[in-house]
C-alpha cells in the first residue's frame, strides 16, 4: 500500500486531524488495537504534512515531496523503528544485520536524529519522525525520547504509534497528544476483507477480534481461522483424555509466546461467554464443542485462568524457558476442568 494512502475507514478521522495542521502539535501518540492500520495512518498523516499542494487536507500525491515519500527518499522524513521491522519491510536493505535485527529502538536511533535536528527544513516545511512500535522503546532509548521531547526542535512533529501505549513511560505519554483510532465497523471491514478476497471473512475477522488487517494477514499465513492445536485440545478435554495434552507442547511452542498466549486468552473468553450462555466471539467454528466443554468447569476457574493469561502476556517478550512455559500453560488448562 502507498504511504501516501489513509484506510478507507482512517479518511473522516485523519481529515479531522489534519485541519490543524497550522497549529500541530509537536508529539502526537497514536494509539488503538492491533491490526487497524495505525502505523499506515502514521505514515500517510506524514505525507498530508509534508504534500505541497494537500486536497482536502491529504497528500496530493503529484507534488515532488509526494514523490519523494513515495521513494523513501523525502529528506524531512524519518522512519524510527526496531531494525527487526525494518528488516520485514526493507528486506533487501544492506544496512541492516539481517541476521540478528534488534526488536527494540536503540538510543543510537535517536541520537542520530540530532543532526538532523539542526538542519533547515526543505522549503520551510514541517519535518516529521515516525516511531513504531513505541513499545520497542527500551529504558535507555526512553529516556534519550524524553528529553527530545522536553525540548522539541523546532518544526518537527513526531508521530508515535502504539497498541498498549500503557506499556511507555507515563512522562513520553504526558509529551503527546493522544490520538485513539477507533476499530472499524463490522460492516466496512467486511466489505474490505472481501475486497481483498478473503474467503469467510467473518470468521476470520471474529478470530482477530474485529481487526481487519490483523484478520488479513491471519487469512493470508493460516487454512482456518485458528490453529490446529486448538482444536486438538478442545477435542481431547472432552474426551476426558486430559493427560494426552501434554503431547501439544511441542507444537504450540513453535509459535512465537505472544502468538498461543492470543490464542488461548481468546479461547478462555469463548469459554466464558459459552458458560453464561451467550454466542462465542473468536472461534464461532468452535461454538458447539466450546458450549460442550464450557459446562465442565465454572465461571470463576474460567477467569482466574483468563487473567493468568493476561499477566503472562505482558512478559512474553522474555520468556525465559519457552518448552518450561508451554507445559505450565497447558497443565493449567487441564485443572481448569478438572473438579
Amino acid at each position: 500500500m502507498s504511504p501516501l494512502e489513509f484506510y478507507p475507514w482512517q479518511r473522516a478521522t485523519a481529515q479531522r486531524w489534519l485541519q490543524q495542521r497550522e497549529r500541530f502539535a509537536h508529539a502526537w501518540l497514536i494509539h488503538g488495537l492491533a491490526g487497524i492500520g495505525k502505523t499506515q495512518f502514521a505514515k500517510a498523516g506524514a505525507a498530508a504534512l509534508l504534500c505541497e499542494q494537500p486536497q482536502s487536507f491529504l497528500a496530493c500525491g503529484q507534488c515532488d515531496a509526494c514523490q519523494w515519500v513515495q521513494s523513501g527518499n523525502h529528506p524531512d522524513l524519518r522512519w524510527v523503528r526496531p531494525d527487526a521491522v525494518a528488516a520485514i519491510e526493507n528486506p533487501d536493505d544492506p544496512m541492516i544485520d539481517s541476521k540478528t535485527p534488534s526488536k527494540w529502538l536503540r538510543v543510537e536511533q535517536l541520537r542520530a536524529l540530532t543532526d538532523w535536528f539542526n538542519t533547515a527544513t526543505h522549503r520551510g516545511g514541517y519535518r516529521v519522525a515516525v516511531l513504531y512500535p513505541a513499545e520497542a522503546l527500551n529504558p535507555v532509548s526512553s529516556n534519550a525520547l524524553l528529553k527530545i521531547l522536553e525540548e522539541p526542535p523546532t518544526h518537527t512533529v513526531f508521530l508515535l504509534v502504539a497498541d498498549r501505549y500503557q506499556q511507555l513511560l507515563p512522562t513520553i505519554v504526558s509529551r503527546c497528544r493522544r490520538l485513539p483510532l477507533s476499530t472499524p465497523d463490522h460492516t466496512t471491514s467486511l466489505a474490505w476483507l472481501q475486497a481483498q478476497m478473503v474467503q469467510t471473512p467473518e470468521a476470520w475477522l471474529a478470530a482477530a477480534g474485529g481487526a481487519p488487517l490483523a484478520a488479513y494477514r491471519l487469512a493470508q499465513q493460516m487454512s482456518k481461522p485458528y490453529p490446529d492445536w486448538l482444536e486438538q485440545l478442545q477435542n481431547t478435554l472432552l474426551k476426558g483424555q486430559e493427560q494426552a495434552i501434554i503431547a501439544l507442547a511441542s507444537e504450540i511452542e513453535k509459535e512465537p509466546a505472544t502468538q498461543w498466549l492470543t490464542v488461548l486468552q481468546r479461547w478462555y473468553v469463548d469459554l466464558l461467554l459459552a458458560c453464561y450462555g451467550q454466542p462465542v466471539r473468536y472461534y464461532p467454528d468452535l461454538q458447539v464443542s466450546t458450549q460442550q466443554l464450557s459446562q465442565r468447569s465454572h465461571a470463576l476457574r474460567l477467569q482466574q485462568q483468563w487473567k493468568w493469561l493476561l499477566t503472562q502476556k505482558q512478559h512474553s517478550e522474555h520468556p525465559l524457558n519457552a518448552k518450561l512455559w508451554v507445559h505450565t500453560a497447558l497443565e493449567r488448562v487441564i485443572h481448569s476442568f478438572i473438579h
